[in-house]
């Protein structure tokens, strides 16, 4: 159900589109097919499909950067998650369209994987779950509806803008605290600045070509008054003719 003002728009989703729905589906079926095997002594999942850096550090398991993503160990963890991505995805793919969706869902979400293995490349502790992506999501959705309003825990209205910058300072603050939470907190910063290179590297990229042309032709013009100034003293020496004493 969605409320309109005049200021901004309160929402909780909206109608599901098709991608979020299939997302949504493809993700509780894989939580549920990991928990029967669980149950069953199997840990196979996790060490061929979540994400084990050494593994592709050294096995070359490259596939692991796109399947942890779909890997939830705790039913909250699964809740949460995908409760964001209703209540993100939906309007992002219905202004993208299904293709962009989905491009920018698994770029966010394999760059995330890959900064996590980066900075422990040797690591043997599995990363599991979409939140790299998600994290993504919620970056797009504050660039794009920065001033829409959303219920922090339910209760705390807030616009998205402060919510992701919110998001983002817990993140990168928790990262740099080096402690092992059990989060993996560098999947979220990741997945927030792959995706602000996504939507904003190509203007960043124009605005920096634009600043190195003007750069440019401002040297030539200083070269050229330079030059220029020259071959007017030389004029004017010759003009003036011999000095007689």
């Amino acid at each position: 159900m969605s409320y309109y003002s005049q200021a901004s728009r309160v929402f909780f989703g909206g109608p599901v589109t098709r991608t979020v729905k299939i997302l949504i589906i493809t993700n509780v079926a894989v939580f549920l097919v990991l928990a029967f095997s669980e149950l069953a002594g199997s840990h196979v999942l996790i060490s061929y499909f979540g994400l084990i850096p050494t593994r592709v550090t050294h096995q070359l398991m490259l596939w692991q950067l796109v399947t942890y993503m779909f890997l939830h160990a705790e039913i909250l963890h699964l809740f949460f998650n995908m409760l964001t991505l209703f209540m993100f995805g939906n309007d992002l793919e219905r202004h993208w369209g299904t293709e962009r969706f989905l491009k920018y869902y698994f770029i966010t979400g394999i760059g995330a994987g890959v900064c996590s293995w980066l900075v422990a490349m040797d690591s043997a502790a599995a990363t599991i779950g979409a939140s790299g992506a998600i994290y993504g999501l919620l970056l797009a959705y504050g660039l794009l509806y920065p001033d829409r309003i959303i219920f922090l825990n339910f209760l705390i209205p807030v616009k998205v803008k402060y919510l992701v910058l919110l998001m983002g300072a817990i993140a990168f603050f928790s990262s740099l605290s080096g402690r092992e939470s059990g989060i993996s907190h560098i999947a979220h910063l990741g997945g927030m600045l792959v995706g602000l290179v996504f939507l904003k590297g190509k203007d960043w990229l124009v605005q920096y070509k634009i600043h190195h042309e003007q750069r440019r032709r401002e040297q030539l013009k200083k070269q050229f008054e330079v030059y220029y100034g020259e071959v007017r003293r030389k004029i004017d020496d010759k003009k003036k003719g011999p000095t007689i004493h």
